[in-house]
C-alpha cells in the first residue's frame, strides 16, 4: 500500500494579486472519503472581499491594451504555466485522488495531461487571428475577435484539477479577467493551479480566486460586472445562473450533464459492449457528466450483458484511492453518496432488480460497488445518476431504443454499440446528445476538431477547441461604410 497521507492546506483566496485567509463556515468539514476522516474547514469568502475582486476585476479589463505583443507575453506566461504544472503534478494528482476519490493511478494520467491542455491554449494565443479583413469591394473592413470582460468560472467537484485549468486557462488567453470559485467540496486542486500561475508571472487582475458554496456562486453570476460565465455542474445550479444572467443578458456556458443513452444494437459484440460500458461506469468512478447511464439493450443482449457485466464488476479492486492497483475509489463527498444511494433505490422502486457485485473495503468511506439496476420502465429511469451506477432496459428494435434515448434525452453525450458501423454511426446520428461514441466510452475528444454543442438540458453553449476565441471572446465588425451599399 502507497502512504495514503496527505495534507491538503486549508484554503485561502488570491483577490486583487494577492493571498488572504478565508472565513469558515461553522460546524463544516471537508472529509477524506475514504475515511471520512476531517481534512480541513469548510471556507466561504465575506461579502466585502467578494465586491473587492469583482472591482479588481472590472478595473483591469482594457481591450486596448490586448495587442499582439501582449497576446504574446500572455502566451510565454501560460508556457511558463505548463512546466511549473509538470513539477507539481504528484501534488495535484494525490490532491485530486483525494478530493474526488478517484483512483490515484487514474488521477495521474490527468494531471500528465494538463500541461499539453494549457500549450494548446499558449498555441492559439500565437496562432489564431484576432483581427481579419473582411472582403467589403476594396475597403477598409476587420472582424476583431474581443474579449468579452470579467469571467467567471464555476467548477466542479469531479473534475478538481482539470476543469479549473482548462477553463481558466482558455479565459485568460481570450484576455479576460477571471474569477475562479471552486467546488466547496473540492478547493484544493484548484487551489495548486493557480498557485502554479501565480509563481509563473500572472499580470495584474488576470486570475482571482475565492472560495466558497452556492450563496457565493450567486452572487458572482448575478453581478452585472460580469460579463460571461461558464459553469460546470448539476441542473438546479445550471437553470438559477441562467435566469441570473438574463437579467443582463451574459454569455453563457453551462454545462450540466444528463442521463447519457446507451443504445446496444442486435448486432453488437457482446464483449465489445460490456468491457465499453464497464469502462464508462467506472471512469473517474462514475463520476463524469458524460458517463453512460441509461443502456438500452435489444431484447436478445440484455440477459447476456447483464452477466457479462456483473462477471466484469466482481473481478474488481475497491479500495482506497490512494492505493496502487485500485480500480475504482470512493465516492467523492457525503452528499453525493446519499443522492446516488437514493437513486438506486428509487429505480428499486421501478421494479429494478438491484446488482453490485463487487466486495467494499473494509474502510469507513463512501464505497459503493459497480451497481446495474435492471428491468425498471425505461420511461420512469431518467433521472442522471453521475456515479458507478447504470440502468438496463431491453427494447425490441432501433426505434424503439431511439424513441426512449430521445423521450428525455440527456443532450451531452450517447453511445452505440453495433458491429456494422454505417448503421450503429447512422442510428448515433439520431440521437439527440453533442456527442455519441460508437463502440467505446473513452473521455478524450474524438477528433483534433471535436466541437461539440450542449443540447437541451446538457446546457448551453458547448465546449471544444479554441475555447479562448469560440466562448470567451466575441466579434466587433468594425469597418468603412459605402453610400453604394444597397440599404
Amino acid at each position: 500500500m502507497a502512504s495514503n497521507e496527505i495534507t491538503i492546506p486549508q484554503p485561502v483566496n488570491y483577490i486583487a494579486d494577492d493571498w488572504s485567509e478565508c472565513p469558515t463556515v461553522d460546524d463544516a468539514w471537508n472529509v477524506d472519503p475514504n475515511t471520512r476522516e476531517p481534512v480541513h474547514r469548510v471556507v466561504t469568502t465575506a461579502p466585502d472581499d467578494l465586491d473587492r475582486a469583482l472591482r479588481h476585476a472590472e478595473r483591469v479589463y482594457d481591450i486596448g491594451h490586448w495587442d499582439e505583443d501582449a497576446r504574446r507575453e500572455r502566451a510565454e506566461m501560460l508556457e511558463r504555466v505548463a512546466g511549473i504544472i509538470e513539477t507539481r503534478a504528484e501534488d495535484i494528482a494525490r490532491t485530486d485522488s483525494l478530493t474526488s476519490g478517484t483512483p490515484i493511478g487514474v488521477t495521474r494520467k490527468v494531471a500528465a495531461f494538463l500541461p499539453a491542455r494549457i500549450r494548446a491554449s499558449a498555441s492559439d494565443l500565437v496562432n489564431i487571428p484576432r483581427v481579419t479583413a473582411l472582403a467589403a469591394g476594396g475597403r477598409d473592413v476587420r472582424l476583431h475577435k474581443v474579449p468579452w470582460g470579467p469571467a467567471v468560472i464555476l467548477t466542479p467537484w469531479n473534475g478538481p484539477s482539470f476543469i479549473p485549468a482548462a477553463k481558466i486557462t482558455s479565459a485568460m488567453a481570450a484576455g479576460c479577467p477571471v474569477i475562479l470559485k471552486p467546488s466547496e467540496h473540492a478547493p484544493g486542486s484548484a487551489q495548486i493551479i493557480v498557485e502554479c500561475f501565480v509563481e509563473a508571472g500572472l499580470p495584474g487582475g488576470a486570475l482571482q480566486l475565492v472560495h466558497g458554496g452556492g450563496d457565493i456562486g450567486a452572487r458572482l453570476t448575478a453581478d452585472s460586472r460580469v460579463k460571461v460565465v461558464s459553469f460546470t455542474g448539476g441542473p438546479g445550479a445550471g437553470r438559477a445562473i441562467a435566469r441570473a444572467g438574463a437579467e443582463d443578458f451574459k454569455v453563457l456556458q453551462l454545462e450540466l450533464g444528463g442521463n447519457n443513452p446507451v443504445l446496444v444494437l442486435d448486432d453488437a459484440d457482446l464483449d465489445v459492449a460490456a468491457d465499453g460500458i464497464l469502462d464508462g461506469m467506472t471512469k473517474l468512478n462514475g463520476q463524469w457528466c458524460e458517463g453512460p447511464g441509461k443502456i438500452l439493450a435489444h431484447r436478445s443482449l440484455a440477459g447476456p450483458l447483464l452477466q457479462a457485466l456483473t462477471e466484469r464488476i466482481s473481478k474488481l479492486v475497491v479500495g482506497h484511492s490512494l492505493d496502487e492497483g485500485v480500480d475504482i475509489g470512493p465516492i467523492s463527498n457525503a452528499p453525493h453518496f446519499q443522492t446516488l444511494r437514493s437513486r438506486i433505490e428509487g429505480l428499486r422502486d421501478l421494479g429494478a432488480s438491484i446488482h453490485r457485485p463487487a466486495r467494499l473495503p473494509e474502510l469507513d468511506g463512501f464505497f459503493m460497488s459497480p451497481t446495474i439496476a435492471a428491468g425498471a420502465d425505461p420511461a420512469q429511469a431518467t433521472a442522471e445518476l453521475f456515479g458507478p451506477v447504470v440502468s438496463l432496459h431491453a427494447v425490441d428494435c432501433d426505434e424503439q431504443a431511439l424513441r426512449l434515448a430521445n423521450a428525455n434525452p440527456s443532450g451531452l453525450d450517447a453511445y452505440v454499440f453495433g458491429a456494422d458501423t454505417d448503421r450503429a454511426i447512422d442510428v448515433g446520428s439520431r440521437v439527440m446528445a453533442g456527442e455519441v461514441r460508437v463502440n467505446g466510452a473513452k473521455l478524450a475528444d474524438l477528433g483534433e476538431e471535436s466541437a461539440q454543442s450542449f443540447w437541451g438540458p446538457a446546457g448551453i453553449g458547448g465546449h471544444g477547441p479554441a475555447e479562448s476565441v469560440r466562448v470567451f471572446c466575441g466579434d466587433r465588425v468594425v469597418g468603412v461604410d459605402s453610400p453604394d451599399l444597397p440599404l
